[in-house]
């Protein structure tokens, strides 16, 4: 994990330190006028999508640009599974064996764009009960307008584009939100195995 992104990650749970801090007591007093108590689960759902939406959009967004920040040179990856070839680029700079690929830059970046989209899919089945494809078409969907955040420059708020759109990230991402649901779906059927049987109602017969 690079500096940028610890520091990206910093920020974001910064965010959500003060945001969830403004948002705790009225969420409190909203269960308790209608729920007439206090639910730790809802608190604790609604905390945790908060908190995954702030660390998000400050990995996304940030780091921003600054006056030394050098231009694109590439604005626009279209080419599906180009991260492949990017690895072994990445073998060859570096003179290392097919043996290293799994502990490249690249390939690691790779599965932080699962990472990072796999807790989307997880609350898409968990709190929300989509579907597999609601789900997916969710992923892809958010995955998709931060490609174009990226490539509109965060929609002409900053300076020049900073991030590059890529075809990869979208076709990662989507994996990531379908690998959460499907992860979701196994937790929640491991949940539902290990819940005591109700005995068996008896009844009499005439």
């Amino acid at each position: 994990m690079t500096n940028a992104q610890i520091t990206a990650l910093t920020t974001g749970l910064l965010a959500f330190a003060a945001i969830w801090a403004v948002m705790l007591f009225p969420l409190m007093a909203r269960h308790r006028s209608r729920y007439g108590q206090v639910s730790p689960a809802r608190l604790c759902s609604t905390a945790s999508v908060t908190l995954y939406a702030c660390l998000g959009v400050a990995v996304v967004l940030l780091p921003l640009p600054g006056p030394n920040t050098p231009r694109l040179e590439q604005a626009v990856q279209l080419v599906p599974f180009q991260w492949v070839a990017d690895i072994q680029e990445e073998l060859a700079k570096h003179g290392l064996s097919a043996a290293h690929a799994l502990s490249t830059q690249t390939f690691t970046q790779m599965l932080m764009n699962i990472a990072l989209f796999a807790p989307l899919g997880l609350f898409a089945r968990v709190l929300w009960r989509r579907g597999l494809l609601g789900a997916t078409a969710l992923g892809f969907g958010v995955s998709l307008l931060v490609e174009i955040t990226q490539l509109t420059a965060n929609f002409g708020t900053a300076p020049f584009a900073y991030r590059i759109f890529d075809v990869d990230d979208l076709i990662t991402n989507t994996v990531g939100a379908s690998a959460g649901w499907l992860a979701g779906a196994l937790v929640l059927r491991a949940l539902h195995s290990a819940r005591p049987a109700l005995p068996a109602r008896e009844y009499a017969h005439a």
